[in-house]
């Protein structure tokens, strides 16, 4: 039998676990990783944007990373024309697309085939965030043959994975990363607004100590993580999970008929 799903979407806020889980389905059911992440699209942004290590990418391909300089805007329209492609590209080298993130606007821009007109577009580049207020409440008939599966983990244990991640970022060189991106982009850079470049390029400028810095970098991650479960929450065909090991064994009978011959 072979298996109806035909994308894989994988959300949830931010240190939950998704790009874990993704990247394990991606190995054990032959298939390739779409990044639906509005700070991963950024070139010399690694450590703050938590992307996949060298080892990982030569495990498992990996699309929507390092699309476009620091100091350039990109847009939801961008990225689900970009997505699109990608998606039809995979299927047609026989294998599973799987879409992971945490920017909800990129996700259901693919999950409900948003239009967008060449006049929104424009307006997009100069305003970020008209796209997103104009289809925040939208939603519609989802994508055939598409499963989402969320993680949603316990608010004090997402809290701790924020805390140790912001501590292993800054001790993996991100403060030297933030001012290396900072020198060669412009300090105005759009992408340096991101949670954790801001609070760092603060402490850069000598406004925040150390301590205020990484106090503000976890409470970004935290506002961060609020907003995108307040978003994903809309979603009714999400299936939640509160822990990777049991959305795994759910995907693992939904794709066995997928999965690759040794």
């Amino acid at each position: 039998m072979t298996s109806i799903w035909r994308l894989l979407v994988i959300v949830g806020p931010t240190a939950s676990g998704k790009s874990a889980l993704a990247h394990r389905i991606a190995k054990e059911f032959n298939g390739e990783i779409i990044s639906a992440d509005s700070r991963t699209i950024y070139k010399d942004m690694d450590i703050g944007t938590a992307k996949p290590s060298a080892k990982e990418r030569a495990e498992v391909p990996y699309w929507g990373l390092d699309l476009v300089e620091p100091n350039k805007y990109y847009n939801v329209a961008m990225f689900k024309k970009y997505a699109e492609q990608k998606i039809g590209e995979i299927q047609n080298r026989g294998k599973l697309p799987i879409m992971v993130g945490g920017s909800g606007l990129y996700i259901d821009s693919v999950l409900f085939d948003y239009q967008f007109s060449q006049s929104n577009a424009q307006r997009d580049e100069q305003n970020p965030r008209h796209l997103k207020k104009q289809e925040e409440t939208r939603l519609g008939k989802i994508r055939p043959n598409t499963l989402v599966v969320g993680l949603n983990i316990d608010g004090e244990k997402l809290k701790n994975k924020i805390n140790k991640r912001v501590e292993e970022m800054i001790s993996s060189g991100f403060i030297e990363e933030v001012k290396k991106v900072s020198e060669k982009y412009g300090w105005d850079s759009p992408a340096l607004l991101a949670p954790g470049y801001r609070a760092f390029t603060e402490y850069l400028d000598g406004s925040l100590n150390l301590k205020q810095a990484k106090e503000l970098f976890i409470q970004n991650d935290l506002n961060l993580a609020k907003r995108q479960r307040t978003w994903f929450r809309r979603n009714e065909y999400i299936k939640w999970f509160a822990d990777i090991k049991t959305a795994e064994i759910f995907l693992a009978g939904e794709l066995l008929s997928t999965k690759k011959s040794k």
